[in-house]
């Protein structure tokens, strides 16, 4: 059993004297007391959770590093009449999030990209009014009148050790994620691989890599260029389902005593499996906030979380609609990759869902949660049961390994939409390695 596999038992939870001290933001603490019982004997359940959570815990500061004041006077240098009374109300709504650290408030890496993304006065304070035309819409617009939409992506992606981590002769594995072969991407050509000797994973790859084994005699990038056809259909697609499809995945896709109680109340008296889903949807896109997350390695029970607190990225929120609908009985899985638009890429999840009369369905939870924000229900109706052709999806299942898997942890345990790199001795957190993905190509068919 390797370290990413221990997460299967994160939610055993920490011990009480643990968990106080972690809340209050002693982590040195919190280390110290776990090194204490790993050194005893414990239940193999137990020992696997502190394992992992003294990871998790050595973690966390790296996404909170900011006081007070420097969140407030970054906050300012963008936005010159920013108040100290728009701050509090924002850490209270959830949308500006923090922890404690040694017992003092400190605030997330990305809290102002986050806010400036989710809130629209926000961004219009920085950026001005945001243009009108939306290129979605256009293509739904297609597709509603086609039945599908086709598209021609080229897409390179590349990563690179920080050049003050490099030393001559060391061993580096590298990863990055690759098309899967599927009904909805076709034509997939690895047009380069640099350097080359890169291992191609197969095709039905849960998690789809090329990945590197090498040592290093001078510090280069590791780069992989592919192009693909993209396939779009207004409406289902028919595939088979696994009993993967319908169970629980510890420790996030779990039907806690809430999932359960809100997945009854949300489904009510519905019947059909789509009708039931959609209300899942619902609930989720016109109620909740986006917000940018820290990393998914420092997170437990995603699920109910984004359920208590109403906030979330796109793959809290795919994550919360799977586990509804699994806990209604209802098939759901988890895709991800990029979000591959004409002009812009970045990383991306959301769900499919299955209806036995119909097939396999989509559901882009940040899309209709961004669609109802912009006031606009047309577009956020379409992301339930269909999806845009500017996706590039690598990684079909949740918590999958690799083909070639890492020897050490993974910087995200559960996805796959950015690289991984590895030395012989650990692996690397996303901060010591860069990252860059870019559209080269895009074409309507």
């Amino acid at each position: 059993m390797g370290p990413n596999d221990l997460f299967c038992d994160l939610n055993t939870g920490l011990p009480e004297d643990i968990r106080r001290r972690k809340l209050r933001g002693d982590f040195a603490g919190a280390i110290r007391l776990i090194d204490r019982r790993l050194e005893g004997s414990l239940p193999q359940a137990m020992r696997r959770c502190l394992t992992v959570q003294r990871e998790l815990i050595s973690r966390l500061p790296e996404d909170f590093p900011y006081t007070r004041d420097q969140a407030m006077a970054m906050a300012r240098e963008r936005i010159p009449d920013f108040t100290d009374g728009e701050f509090d109300a924002l850490v209270d709504a959830g949308q500006i999030r923090w922890i404690y650290v040694d017992g003092e408030p400190r605030y997330f890496l990305r809290f102002l990209d986050s806010i400036c993304k989710s809130l629209p006065d926000i961004a219009r304070r920085i950026e001005g009014e945001p243009p009108a035309a939306n290129p979605l819409d256009r293509y739904r617009e297609r597709m509603k009148a086609e039945g599908e939409l086709r598209a021609r992506i080229r897409v390179r992606a590349s990563l690179r050790l920080r050049d003050d981590l490099f030393t001559p002769g060391m061993f580096l594995r590298a990863h990055l994620p690759i098309p899967l072969e599927s009904w909805e991407q076709s034509d997939i050509t690895i047009e380069s691989i640099s350097p080359p000797g890169g291992r191609v994973a197969p095709g039905d790859a849960p998690q789809r890599t090329v990945c590197w084994e090498e040592t290093m005699t001078d510090n280069h990038e590791f780069s992989v260029e592919y192009s693909y056809t993209r396939t779009a259909r207004y409406g289902a697609v028919q595939g088979p389902v696994i009993p993967a499809d319908t169970a629980e995945q510890a420790p996030h896709i779990v039907f806690t005593p809430y999932i359960r109680a809100l997945a009854e109340e949300l489904a009510g008296d519905a019947a059909d499996p789509v009708e039931k889903a959609r209300r899942f949807y619902d609930y989720i896109t016109l109620n909740m906030h986006y917000t940018y997350m820290p990393r998914y390695f420092s997170l437990e029970d995603i699920p109910t979380e984004c359920a208590r607190s109403m906030t979330g990225d796109c793959g809290v929120f795919a994550l919360l609609f799977i586990t509804l609908c699994r806990c209604a009985g209802i098939p759901a899985r988890w895709e991800s990759g990029l979000a591959a638009e004409p002009d812009s890429c970045g990383a991306h999840d959301w769900a499919r869902f299955y209806d036995a009369a119909r097939g396999w369905l989509y559901a882009d939870l940040s899309y209709g949660v961004s669609a109802a924000r912009a006031g606009n229900e047309e577009r956020r109706r379409f992301y339930f049961g269909c999806i845009d052709p500017c996706r590039m999806a690598a990684n079909r299942v949740f918590q999958a390994p690799f083909t070639v898997e890492k020897a050490h942890w993974r910087a995200d345990p559960y996805d796959n939409q950015v690289g991984e790199l590895e030395t012989a001795d650990r692996g690397l957190r996303y901060g010591e390695f860069e990252r860059n993905m870019e559209v080269l190509s895009w074409q309507e068919l």
